[in-house]
């Protein structure tokens, strides 16, 4: 019988709506130490890990001379926004889709370890996961595969396991990419379909519920 699946499977943005919070986190963020930037473009970045996005956003000189205290006060911007954010529709409904066909499941993120805690108790996923991993874990997020290397070496698996990352941006497409994994996405990360499948996705869904629906249809079958 073949090794199950390890589906990685990313947390925010993927089974909880808050993508646009962390947009406006960043925003607020970085106005408060006099660099203003259009949410639009913050939030094209957002599913970056924040090691990452200062850089991407405003160079190299801007990460080294606010870079450290942005991500700071980005965690002081997003803490009041924990309790506002909601799981995307079936979200639970895909953990348990996955678990019920025999696979191994990996709950996977760029965020700060307290608010991951916070998301596993809002989607009542401690009893589905069999490891759970955020940017705590990693010296580079993504799109750096650092985070989906982690999530196959705590279930012991090696490089060639069969693995399978779940996302809703590019970054987490590229990650698996750079992982050797294949990425299906959700389209709650407001990228176009066209990027999606550019940066190599093998299945785009509206939500978390269509996957779960169309499961059999992909990699995860």
């Amino acid at each position: 019988m073949a090794e199950p699946t390890i589906a990685v499977m990313d947390v925010d943005g993927t089974l909880v709506d808050s993508n646009y919070h962390h947009a406006l986190a960043w925003y607020r963020a970085l106005r408060s130490l006099g660099e203003t930037y259009p949410v639009w473009r913050i939030h094209r970045l957002i599913g970056m890990g924040g090691d990452q996005l200062v850089a991407a956003l405003g160079g190299e000189e801007v990460e080294r001379r606010i870079g450290a205290e942005a991500r700071d006060r980005w965690v002081e911007e997003v803490d009041p926004f924990i309790d506002e954010i909601a799981p995307l529709p079936g979200a639970r409904d895909l953990l348990v889709a996955v678990k019920e066909r025999g696979h191994r499941l990996v709950l996977a993120s760029s965020g700060k370890p307290k608010h991951v805690e916070a998301f596993l108790d809002l989607l009542d996923a401690r009893d589905l996961a069999d490891a759970v991993t955020s940017s705590g874990d990693v010296e580079s997020s993504k799109p750096e595969p650092d985070l989906l290397q982690v999530a196959r070496q705590m279930l012991g698996a090696a490089d060639e396991t069969s693995s399978v990352m779940i996302g809703d941006s590019v970054w987490d497409v590229v990650a698996a990419k750079n992982a050797g994994m294949p990425a299906i996405v959700v389209r709650s990360g407001g990228f176009g379909d066209d990027e999606l499948h550019d940066a190599g996705a093998v299945g785009i869904y509206d939500t978390p519920g269509d996957l779960a629906a169309a499961l059999d249809d992909t990699p995860l079958a």
